[in-house]
């Protein structure tokens, strides 16, 4: 009958069982579902993910977990698509997760990654998986790490991350992964400009993208300049290797994967690769409680109740953001002692 609206079909609860058996059989179909079910912030979903990711946790920690940065216009898409490529005619099976920014405004991300590494996502071999940053701080989705888990679980043997190269996500990033690789560019005389002094700290493997052409030359010089400034930052003990690479024509990615190959080796010898993933289980939880936190702020009816008129006065200047934050603060405080 005209007019009348269909009835919406309720979605079958999530057989978390059988979901765990496929991921473990590399079903991509599967991989691609439980990704979205723990991206998903959903209260039933999260539980669902929670005992997916309970079901899956033995098959997971085996894998190369590399992240990777870099200044804006690095390249950093056409290296993994170049890099990735390489891995899998090696015989690799490589995951990636490849986090794109999302619209303060909208929520909306590019997700554009999956047309810079056509040739990647098109391997039998190889899983891109595109994640909204959201609202998360550094750019990082909050189920980035868990997607690693997925994609572990289903045999991917070299995790690769990729961040949106801006902000604080260089720090997030580090806290995820085994191996932090850094990709910047020679820029004429200045190329040391805009490269922090931080995440010269937090790099492990540093390589100068686009040494091809006209670029090679100065992308040595970049290299160079770059070798010299990291004896100025850290005097004493293991310096990153800065090398040189084209993604354009693939001279220098081999010697790029052997840097890393070698940090992790270096990682096992120091005894120290246990150690670092144990301490990023440990921030992981704490990154978790932050997260839900602030999702028990924003759901809290008492809040909801107030949320629009207190944005509307900090915005007009009539309250000040701290004294909006006690206010919001205020009434979820109230909220969970009146339950």
């Amino acid at each position: 009958m005209a007019g009348r609206s269909r009835p919406v079909r309720a979605r079958p609860p999530v057989d978390v069982p059988a979901l765990a058996e496929a991921v473990r059989s590399g079903d991509r179909g599967s991989i691609a579902r439980a990704i979205t079910l723990v991206e998903s912030t959903r209260a039933e979903h999260r539980e669902a993910a929670s005992e997916l990711l309970g079901l899956l946790r033995a098959y997971t920690g085996s894998a190369i977990r590399v992240g990777i940065s870099g200044v804006p216009g690095a390249g950093k898409s056409t290296f993994i698509n170049a890099l990735g490529s390489r891995l899998v005619d090696a015989g690799e099976q490589v995951g990636v997760v490849a986090v794109d920014p999302s619209s303060r405004r909208t929520g909306g991300s590019i997700l554009g990654d999956r047309t810079r590494m056509s040739d990647l996502s098109n391997r039998d071999g190889a899983f891109v998986r595109p994640s909204p940053s959201g609202r998360h701080l550094g750019g990082v989705a909050r189920a980035t790490r868990e997607s690693m888990l997925v994609l572990e679980a289903a045999g991917f043997g070299v995790i690769i991350v990729e961040t949106v190269g801006v902000g604080q996500n260089e720090i997030a990033v580090s806290e995820m992964v085994d191996t932090f690789l850094l990709l910047t560019l020679a820029r004429s005389g200045d190329q040391l400009q805009g490269i922090k002094r931080g995440i010269l700290e937090l790099a492990d493997v540093i390589s100068v993208n686009k040494a091809d052409g006209d670029g090679a030359g100065p992308a040595r010089v970049a290299a160079k300049d770059l070798s010299s400034a990291l004896r100025l930052v850290i005097p004493h003990g293991r310096r990153p290797p800065v090398l040189t690479c084209s993604a354009l024509t693939g001279d220098g990615l081999d010697e790029v994967w052997q840097a890393v190959l070698d940090h992790r080796a270096w990682l096992e010898k120091q005894g120290s690769l246990s150690a670092r993933r144990a301490q990023q289980q440990q921030d992981w939880m704490w990154a978790m409680i932050d997260a839900h936190l602030s999702d028990v702020v924003r759901e809290s009816p008492a809040v909801r109740a107030i949320r629009a008129e207190t944005e509307a006065a900090v915005r007009a200047g009539t309250l000040s953001a701290v004294d909006g934050s006690t206010r919001i603060l205020d009434a979820l405080i109230e909220d969970l002692r009146s339950r």
